[in-house]
C-alpha cells in the first residue's frame, strides 16, 4: 500500500530502483559477498540509471531535484532487498551533502560531474582506532605548508574504502581537542603516501567493503579543503541528522521485509499438523511484531516529511535511529526463531538479515550516544 507521503512520480522511482536492484545487483551479489567487494562498474550502471547526486544541479550532471524521499525510497528499496553494496546511500546523503554545502564553484566543477556519472565514488573517513563515536578523540593531523596540506594519521571501519576516488578525511588543524580544531579534506586516491589496508572481515554486509586507511604525511593542495578550517565538527553536527535518518529508514524497511517474509513462512510451514502461525504462541508473537513495525512507520513517515521540510529535530532523528535500529534486531531475532532451523541457512533472507542488520546499533552512533543525546535535551 503506497504511503501517503509519496506521489505517483515516487512510485515510478520506485519502480526503477527495484529494476536497478533486480537486474545489475541480485544477479551478482553472492560472488560479490565472497569477494568483499561489488564490482566497480556497478558504480556506472548506477550512474546511468540516474541513482546518483540526484540532487545535484543539473549543471554538473545531477539529477537537480531536491526531493529528499527519492533518497529514501533508494534506500528502503536497498534494504528490503537485503543488498548493502554498493553503498549508494551513504555516497548520495552523506557524502553528496558534504559536497553540495561546502564546495566552492571551482570545486564543485572538478568533483560532482565524476560523483554523479559513477567515475568518482566516495567514501568518508571518520572512525578512528581509538575514536568512534566520540569524534573528538580524533588523532589524525593535517598540518598546512604554503599551499598545501600534510595529512598524517589512520583510519578504520571506512565504507567504500577499497573503490573510493575521493575519501572525505576529518583531520584536525589544530593543536587541542576542540571542536574548532578539526577540518574536512578531500583526498584523492592516487595521493602519494595514501594507503589502503586490509578489508576488515566482518560478520555481516559482507558484499560492502570496509577497510583501514592510512595517511603518511599525504599532500594535498590547499583547494582541496571543505568549507573552512576548523569547521571540520560543525559540519559533521549537519550531516548526522541525515545520516541517522537514512539508518533508520533502512532498518524498517528491512525489519518489514523480514516479517513479511516470515508471515509467509508461518502461513505454509506444518508442525503438529497446522501451519506455524495458526500455534496461540506464534499468533501472539506475530502480533505483537506487527503492531510494534504499525507504530514505527508512523513516526518514522513523520520523521521523514518533518526531514523533508527541514523542520527535523536533531534528538528526533536520534529517536528514531535507535528505536528503528533495535527494533529491526528484535524482528529479525524473532522472525528467525519462528523459521526454526532453516532461520540459520543462508539461503533464507532471515539468515543474512540476522548478521547483516545487526551493526545499525552501532553505526552512525550508538544507541547509547542516541540515548545520551535525547536524555540531555529533556533536562
Amino acid at each position: 500500500m503506497r504511503r501517503d507521503i509519496f506521489t505517483k512520480d515516487h512510485d515510478a522511482f520506485r519502480d526503477l530502483v527495484r529494476t536497478f536492484v533486480s537486474k545489475e545487483i541480485l544477479p551478482h551479489y553472492s560472488r560479490w559477498e565472497e569477494e568483499g567487494v561489488a564490482d566497480r562498474g556497478i558504480w556506472l550502471k548506477a550512474g546511468q540509471y540516474g541513482l546518483l547526486g540526484m540532487d545535484v544541479d543539473t549543471e554538473y550532471g545531477g539529477g537537480g531535484d531536491p526531493d529528499y524521499l527519492h533518497h529514501v525510497i533508494l534506500a528502503e528499496e536497498l534494504a528490503r532487498a537485503g543488498v548493502h553494496a554498493p553503498a549508494l546511500s551513504l555516497h548520495n546523503e552523506i557524502a553528496g551533502l558534504y559536497l553540495r554545502t561546502l564546495t566552492t564553484e571551482e570545486q564543485k566543477r572538478r568533483w560532482l560531474p565524476g560523483f554523479c556519472s559513477g567515475e568518482l565514488v566516495t567514501a568518508i573517513a571518520i572512525t578512528e582506532p581509538d575514536a568512534g563515536s566520540d569524534v573528538q578523540r580524533l588523532r589524525t593531523k593535517a598540518t598546512r605548508h604554503g599551499d598545501t596540506y600534510v595529512i598524517s594519521g589512520q583510519k578504520t571501519f571506512i565504507s567504500n574504502g577499497a573503490v573510493a576516488d575521493l575519501v572525505l578525511v576529518v583531520a584536525r588543524t589544530g593543536s587541542g581537542a576542540r571542536a574548532s580544531d578539526a577540518s574536512l579534506f578531500v583526498v584523492e586516491s592516487g595521493r602519494a603516501g595514501f594507503e589502503r589496508g586490509r578489508k576488515l572481515d566482518k560478520i555481516g554486509m559482507r558484499a560492502m567493503d570496509t577497510v583501514e586507511l592510512f595517511f603518511n604525511d599525504v599532500e594535498v593542495p590547499a583547494g582541496n579543503l571543505l568549507g573552512r578550517e576548523g569547521r571540520g565538527f560543525a559540519a559533521m553536527m549537519r550531516t548526522l541528522r541525515q545520516e541517522r535518518m537514512m539508518i533508520a529508514v533502512e532498518a524498517l524497511a528491512a525489519a518489514e521485509k523480514v516479517f513479511e517474509d516470515t508471515l509467509e513462512y508461518c502461513r505454509g510451514r506444518e508442525v503438529f499438523g497446522r501451519p506455524i502461525g495458526q500455534h496461540q504462541h506464534n499468533r501472539f508473537v506475530l502480533a505483537e511484531l506487527a503492531t510494534a513495525l504499525t507504530v514505527a512507520r508512523s513516526f518514522t513517515d513523520r520523521c521523514v516529511a518533518e526531514h523533508a521540510a527541514a523542520r527535523l529535530d536533531a534528538e528526533e532523528a536520534a529517536m528514531a535511529k535507535w528505536w528503528n535500529t533495535e527494533l529491526c534486531q528484535k524482528v529479525v531475532d524473532r522472525c528467525l526463531q519462528l523459521h526454526g532451523g532453516y532461520g540459520v541457512v543462508r539461503e533464507f533472507p532471515v539468515a543474512r538479515a540476522f548478521v547483516d542488520t545487526r551493526v545499525q546499533t552501532i553505526y552512525g552512533g550508538t544507541t547509547e550516544v542516541m540515548k545520551e543525546m535525547i536524555g540531555h535535551s529533556l533536562l
